[in-house]
């Protein structure tokens, strides 16, 4: 997901998506622990995702602060 995508989500959505991609990265890093993954990039990539998330909604409290 582009940054252009996640800035034209609302805020439900956005928080929504989070919990999403924070509920498959756990799940994805359990697995991979079990056994390896086909794609282990893509724990990396979920990682990242979050963090764009979170800098999104941080980003937008700030704004609405001011």
């Amino acid at each position: 997901m582009k940054k252009e995508n996640i800035k034209e989500l609302t805020d439900k959505e956005l928080q929504d998506r989070l919990d999403q991609v924070q509920k498959e990265y756990v799940q994805e890093k359990i697995q991979h622990t079990i056994s390896p993954l086909d794609n282990p990039a893509k724990i990396t990539l979920d990682r990242k995702l979050i963090a764009r998330l979170k800098t999104e909604i941080r980003e937008r409290e700030l704004k609405n602060n001011k």
